[in-house]
């Protein structure tokens, strides 16, 4: 007699990720820009900030209503917009160095909102393409593989995973690619989670890049005014 085996059924997905931490980021990105000089900015100053909040809200619409290709082409585009318009302010940055427009604490307050910007972009950047971006790492229960390699996904367990407090399968959130964004612009490279994907190897290099110039900056600066 022949029996019949229960079936496995695999963990549900964890509850879906919030999306106000990246919102917040954007918002602090478009203000950041809004507190540069006029020498730093790419048009009028609203101009900037103006179209990332557009982009922004078109990305807020189409999460809401579920048009999920959609939010990601949006997605991309305004983290794509976020790098131009700061890349673009860091090369105008340096201009303003020897043509002396600006007094030197404006100079140092213009490239500490730069390194700040910096982390929030390059953030927002991880967040969206690790894993396939958000929304499909809200399908998954739990975080296998992906672009870094999150203390979390080495511990031992079933697949590797390490619950959390509410007893779901561990997902990086925004707050973990924040971290990440952060101490590769602090140390100037990733500290406990490693890079594995040779797309996040290269993005890290380019925020690196960024934040040594900016931090250079700053100590040209600062060895004038003292």
């Amino acid at each position: 007699m022949s029996q019949t085996l229960p079936r496995q059924v695999a963990d549900p997905p964890a509850a879906p990720e919030p999306r106000w931490p990246a919102v917040i980021a954007v918002v602090a990105v478009a203000l950041l820009y809004l507190a540069l000089p006029a020498s730093m900015s790419v048009g009028p100053n609203w101009l900037v900030p103006g179209i990332i909040l557009l982009l922004a809200g078109g990305t807020i619409v189409t999460h809401y209503r579920d048009y999920h290709q959609a939010n990601h082409i949006l997605g991309h585009v305004l983290s794509s917009v976020l790098t131009l318009f700061m890349i673009w302010s860091l090369v105008l940055l340096v201009r303003a160095l020897p043509a002396h427009k600006e007094s030197p604490l404006r100079l140092l307050e213009s490239a500490a909102s730069l390194w700040v910007t910096n982390v929030l972009v390059f953030a927002l950047w991880y967040w969206r393409l690790d894993g396939g971006g958000p929304y499909r790492r809200d399908l998954r229960a739990g975080h296998e593989t992906g672009a870094f390699l999150f203390p979390q996904m080495t511990h031992d367990g079933e697949a590797g995973w390490e619950a959390t407090e509410e007893g779901e399968c561990w997902s990086p959130r925004f707050v973990d690619y924040l971290f990440l964004a952060f101490n590769t612009s602090t140390a100037f490279s990733p500290t406990d989670t490693p890079v594995l994907s040779r797309w996040a190897k290269v993005m890290s290099m380019i925020q690196s890049t960024i934040s040594l110039a900016v931090v250079v900056i700053l100590a040209a600066r600062a060895v004038n005014i003292l």
